[in-house]
């Protein structure tokens, strides 16, 4: 089959690889209808996840049609369309009995791993280096998928591939972000990054009834999206983000925040870049935590800090004094994509959302190496790049 494959940074090939087979019991093979880009991947196509090795299948956000099964994948039959979410789920652990779904104790068969490099393991991930696993993923023409019978979510006919593939990740991953602000009334929430999970983050804000939306970032057409579903744009590189936060919060700064952007995340100050640059140079510190840094400054005391947005190692320089004296709650994590899909599809079934507003670029699977670096370069107004086998 031809599937899309790392070989290095800033290295996609579309290649022939293997044919996935059944190698549980409880497996099954998907052959895929649409599969996505997330900037997720760009930490791999930049290089930032340790791990990686020449040939590893890419992609963690897919769809597609049951193909075959095995013999206890029995919540599943052949020509079912599913939604895969990234997050690989035994569904009996501990765990995942307590639904945080992206800590799955048994899914990741590099547990030992990741042990090393977190304390403890967490869940495997399709197409996400071999710390989560090593899993083939989903920018491909098929796909294995273990532990099949609760790492799926059925689709109805009467949704399209573009309405439902998020559902695999940037929707509930957006919507997690907003559950943990616990958003009241009263609340500004502030998101940091207008990317597709940060478009997910305002539209999440807003459905659950925030009264103001306040998104930061520098490129035009992804604060004109986010204008769209209702949020107050900045433009970093255009205004002071601190003085204005300020002016729409009365002096107070906002009561929640979110971080939708991780560890690519860069500064308009030269000096702050040049330090983190120089210190990821070196060794010193593997993710840039500018975002971090500017969303505890601006919090309201006794705020919560929200943070989808993925790091991958370790940061330098965080003001820790102002989060503790201030009274700052922190709230992060892989999302755990099951607990809320059910909720997630009916919104989408009753017309509350369509989730395909954020796609910008459509194309063939054999045009991912190109189009990975259109929405890395975010040329072309891209902000979401959907492929299809």
């Amino acid at each position: 089959m031809k599937a899309l494959c790392w070989h290095g940074k800033h290295d996609v090939r579309y290649d022939t690889v293997p044919d996935p087979i059944i190698e549980h019991p409880e497996d099954a093979i998907i052959k895929v209808s649409a599969c996505a880009i997330c900037g997720s991947d760009l930490h791999l196509f930049d290089g930032f996840m340790p791990s990686m090795k020449s040939g590893d299948v890419l992609g963690h956000e897919f769809m597609g049609e049951v193909v075959e099964t095995g013999t206890e994948a029995t919540s599943l039959r052949v020509g079912d369309r599913v939604v895969i979410p990234f997050i690989i789920t035994c569904g009996q652990c501990e765990q995942c009995q307590r639904g945080n779904f992206s800590l799955c104790e048994r899914s990741n068969r590099n547990a030992e791993q990741a042990a090393k490099m977190f304390g403890h393991t967490t869940a495997g991930l399709f197409g996400y280096s071999h710390l989560t696993g090593g899993y083939a993923g989903g920018q491909a023409e098929f796909v294995r998928v273990p532990y099949a019978n609760t790492t799926h979510v059925q689709v109805p006919s009467n949704l399209s591939d573009d309405q439902a593939l998020f559902l695999g990740d940037i929707f509930p991953t957006g919507w997690q972000a907003a559950m943990q602000c616990d958003i009241q009334p009263t609340d500004t929430v502030t998101i940091w990054g207008a990317g597709p999970v940060g478009q997910m983050a305002v539209r999440s804000a807003m459905l659950l009834g925030a009264k103001q939306v306040i998104c930061i970032d520098s490129v035009p057409e992804r604060l004109k999206m986010a204008s769209d579903g209702g949020a107050i744009p900045i433009n970093f590189e255009a205004e002071s983000v601190i003085d204005r936060l300020q002016s729409l919060t009365q002096g107070k700064g906002p009561e929640k925040c979110i971080d939708a952007v991780g560890m690519e995340s860069h500064s308009s100050s030269t000096m702050e870049s040049m330090y983190d640059r120089v210190k990821q140079a070196v060794g010193a510190e593997t993710d840039r935590p500018h975002v971090l840094r500017e969303m505890i400054y601006v919090y309201r005391p006794g705020g919560v800090l929200s943070v989808p947005g993925v790091y991958g190692g370790l940061i330098d320089k965080i003001p820790f004094g102002a989060s503790m004296n201030k009274g700052l709650t922190w709230r992060m994590g892989q999302t755990h994509v099951r607990r809320w899909t059910d909720e997630l599809l009916q919104m989408i079934v009753e017309g509350r959302i369509d989730p395909s507003f954020v796609i910008t670029h459509h194309g063939k699977l054999q045009s991912g190496p190109d189009l990975y670096k259109t929405f890395r370069d975010k040329e072309d107004g891209c902000i979401k790049v959907v492929l299809a086998p």
